[in-house]
Parts: C-alpha cells; sequence; structure tokens
C-alpha cells in the first residue's frame, strides 16, 4: 500500500468520493474514507441515487413514513436525496472549517430534466440549497446553454455552485464567465464573496470513450496512434484556459474582494477502456487547485499503485493541443463529439431520474398503509 493519495492531495489535489448512500453514511464508511483516504469532498448525481436507493439499504424506514404521510414520488426522492445529502455534509464539516469552506462539501445536483430551462433550474438550486440548509453544500448546475444564465443568477445568489457536464473548451470558456458575472452581481448586491465557491466539473474518460470509437471504426494505424489521448489533452487545455482566467485583470478585480477562483474538478475518471491503466486520469492530471471526484474503485487503485510524480499538467499545453489537432485531422469533430457527449450526459441523467422515480413510486406503493 502507497500513500499516493495524500502525495495527490500535497500537490493541490482535492480528492472527492464520486458516490453517496445512506449505507455509507449510517456505518462509519464515510468517515473511515475522510480519515483514510483522504477523502474531503463527496459528489452524487441522479445516477448515483438511482443506484443507491434502488438497492434499497437503509431508505425503508423513511420510505414508510413517506408513504404513511402519501407524499408525491417526486417529493419523496427530495426528502430522501436531501437527507442523504445532509447527513453526508454534517460528517464533513470538519474538513469544511479546517480548509475555510474550500472542501468538506457534498454536491447536489438539480432536477436533470430542468436542463433546458433556466428560470426553473434557478428556482430549484434555491429550493435544494433551503432544503439542504448546510454551508457546506454545492448545487450542481448542467453547463447546457441554459444552464450558463443560471450559473450567474445562483452565484449571484450567494450559492455555492458545481457546474456539471463539461466537455467542451468553448464551454468552459462559457462557464468561467458566468461564474465571474455571478460573483460581480453578488458583489453588487454587498455579499461576501469569500462564502461563495463554486467548482466546474470537466468530464474526461467519456471524450476517450468516443473518439476512441471513431478511431477504431478507422482502422488505420495512424488512428490508432492517436487512441487514449483527447480525454488529457481536454482536460490539460481546460487548466489551461482556467489560468488565463484566472490570471486576468478582470479576476483582479474580484480576488480584491476576497472572491475565490472556480477550481477545475476532474470528473469521469473511472478509466472505461480495460487497455489503459486504471489510475490514468488521476496520475496524469495533477496540478495545484483542482479536484478529483473518483469512483471508489479508481480512488482505491490509485492508493494501491497510483504514481504520483508532481505536477503532470505543466509543460503540456503545446504536446495537448497537437493531440487534438491530431484527431481533428483523422476526420472525427470535436465540436460534433463534445456536443454528442453533453446531449447524452444529460439524456442518461434524464433516465436514471425517471427509473428512480419508478423505482421509487413502486416502493411507495408497497409500503404504503391499508386503508380502514
Amino acid at each position: 500500500m502507497t500513500d499516493a493519495l495524500k502525495r495527490l492531495s500535497e500537490e493541490g489535489v482535492a480528492i472527492w468520493l464520486d458516490d453517496l448512500s445512506r449505507q455509507r453514511i449510517t456505518s462509519g464508511n464515510l468517515a473511515e474514507l475522510i480519515d483514510q483516504q483522504h477523502v474531503v469532498g463527496v459528489t452524487t448525481n441522479p445516477s448515483i441515487f438511482q443506484k443507491a436507493i434502488s438497492s434499497g439499504d437503509g431508505y425503508e424506514p423513511q420510505l414508510t413514513e413517506l408513504a404513511a404521510r402519501k407524499v408525491t414520488v417526486e417529493e419523496a426522492i427530495r426528502m430522501i436525496t436531501t437527507a442523504d445529502v445532509r447527513d453526508a455534509a454534517d460528517i464533513l464539516r470538519p474538513v469544511f472549517d479546517s480548509t475555510q469552506g474550500q472542501d468538506g462539501r457534498v454536491s447536489i445536483e438539480v432536477d436533470p430534466r430542468l436542463a433546458h430551462n433556466t428560470l426553473a433550474t434557478v428556482a430549484e438550486a434555491k429550493q435544494l440549497a433551503w432544503l439542504v440548509d448546510r454551508p457546506n453544500t454545492l448545487i450542481k448546475i448542467p453547463a447546457s446553454k441554459a444552464g450558463l444564465p443560471a450559473i450567474t443568477e445562483v452565484i449571484g445568489l450567494g450559492i455555492s455552485v458545481n457546474v456539471t457536464l463539461i466537455f467542451s473548451l468553448e464551454r468552459y470558456r462559457a462557464v468561467m464567465d458566468a461564474y465571474l458575472a455571478g460573483l460581480e452581481k453578488a458583489k453588487e448586491r454587498g455579499l461576501d464573496l469569500s462564502k461563495i465557491h463554486s467548482v466546474a466539473s470537466f468530464f474526461v474518460s467519456r471524450v476517450d470513450t468516443e473518439i476512441d470509437k471513431r478511431i477504431d471504426a478507422l482502422g488505420t494505424d495512424e488512428a490508432k496512434a492517436a487512441r487514449g489521448k483527447a480525454g488529457l489533452a481536454n482536460a490539460r487545455l481546460a487548466y489551461q484556459a482556467y489560468e488565463e482566467v484566472f490570471g486576468s485583470d478582470r479576476w483582479a478585480a474580484l480576488d480584491k474582494a476576497q472572491a475565490n477562483k472556480q477550481r477545475p474538478l476532474w470528473a469521469s475518471t473511472g478509466v472505461k477502456d480495460p487497455a489503459y491503466k486504471d489510475t490514468l486520469y488521476v496520475d496524469d492530471l495533477v496540478a495545484p487547485n483542482t479536484v478529483n471526484t473518483m469512483p471508489e474503485a479508481t480512488m482505491f487503485a490509485a492508493e494501491d499503485h497510483g504514481q504520483i510524480t508532481g505536477n503532470t499538467i505543466a509543460g503540456t499545453y503545446e504536446q495537448a493541443r497537437a493531440e487534438l489537432d491530431a484527431v481533428e485531422k483523422l476526420g472525427i469533430s470535436y465540436d460534433e463529439v463534445v456536443q454528442l457527449l453533453e446531449d447524452e450526459g444529460v439524456e442518461k441523467f434524464e433516465t436514471s431520474w425517471n427509473d428512480l422515480l419508478k423505482s421509487t413510486e413502486a416502493e411507495l406503493a408497497r409500503l404504503a398503509p391499508s386503508e380502514g
């Protein structure tokens, strides 16, 4: 057993767990991961909750009470998911306090069916922040076109945000712009900018999965040489964009007002292709002031045999640009791939949410008290 996770933390990479369930909370597992695996945050999404609640571990008592009250299925899901997030936030509160609010955070996502509705997303974000009622919550808002103005508005209200489902460099720049605009609104309103935090979740492995599929269809040796490079290249160029934006004059004015930088968060860091090392998106995305949210299997792989050798992003920008250019030269459209991935990402979360609605509705019906 190495202490690669400790070294990763020392390099400025915050380790967050990309999973949550009531079982993790009540068994002491989450507290153990914080204590032993240097975990300083938790992310959730509709797919994670669908898996946790469908597995049933620990949810029946609350579902029984909700069934007795005859709540709607939407209300039941909100009560269950916000309870888990609240409890996880309480477990992480000491981390939140010791890092002055940077870490110790738990993310909860707005209803994915609202991804293309700005007003509804803002309303939902406000409702979730009120329901969870913990300062160490991040409200997840997708980086869809409708999500961008919602990010500005929610940040402008002083609510901390995790921007999710970012695949393209152009959209990432728009996300950072939306964050800065939100901070400027919050400043105009006289809010304390030091209390507002944000991360931008830039997805990694899905880019390789889609581009590799297209490379394999081409089947040439030239194409095969480009396999497994686009995901890292894309993320590294995102970090370059982060350095530019948070080194700008516009940022300097907000920095003086005690604002916090929006950290890049590497999401989708579980390796999908067994041909690649299982710690690829951990070892090769090390840079200061970043977050890596890992599935548990990836975290334990990194702990066991991760190779943390210092900053693996600095000095890579020229090579990263060349690697993305090589993909374009093969006739694979970057713009088409990242748009497809965004559309699929929203769709997958909607599907998980709808599955969660169905399974929860069935449980409520099963547990409903008999009349009379």
